[in-house]
């Protein structure tokens, strides 16, 4: 299956790994369990509409407050409606940038979620390009 998106071809290849049916605590150890289930493929399970959902990299660091690093992956669905609280990618004056969503009234902002950066307030020049529903990140390369 292949998405376009603003002229750019996305190609959407399933890959399947294997899934532990045991629950990992990140507190105290558990003792070890064998418990594997099928293999899950990683893309359907973060990406709930593949035909409106596109994958990005992320650049810069105005969303480590949300848990949002230079260099994650985010999966981006233009199938859920931007709501109070989401974390959107929109295009402001040409510009693409990754915010949280805050609205008050009819009023509308771009919010950053870190320190010494300013919101943007919405107007007609921003494009909200779609809500980011799932995180990726590699620890080792």
């Amino acid at each position: 299956m292949a998405l376009i998106l603003h002229d750019v071809t996305f190609e959407m290849v399933p890959t399947e790994v294997r899934l532990l049916t045991a629950m990992t605590p990140a507190g105290f150890p558990s003792p070890a369990q064998d418990d594997m289930e099928e293999p899950i493929d990683l893309a359907s399970w973060l990406i709930d509409h593949p035909a409106a959902s596109y994958v990005m990299r992320v650049s810069g660091h105005s969303m480590v407050g949300a848990g949002v690093a230079d260099g994650d992956m985010v999966v981006v669905s233009r199938a859920v409606e931007a709501r109070s609280g989401d974390i959107v990618v929109a295009l402001v004056h040409g510009d693409r940038t990754m915010k949280r969503l805050r609205r008050r009234g009819d009023r509308m902002w771009l919010v950053p979620e870190a320190e010494g950066l300013p919101a943007i307030i919405v107007d007609e020049d921003v494009e909200i390009w779609g809500v980011v529903v799932a995180l990726a990140r590699r620890y080792r390369t």
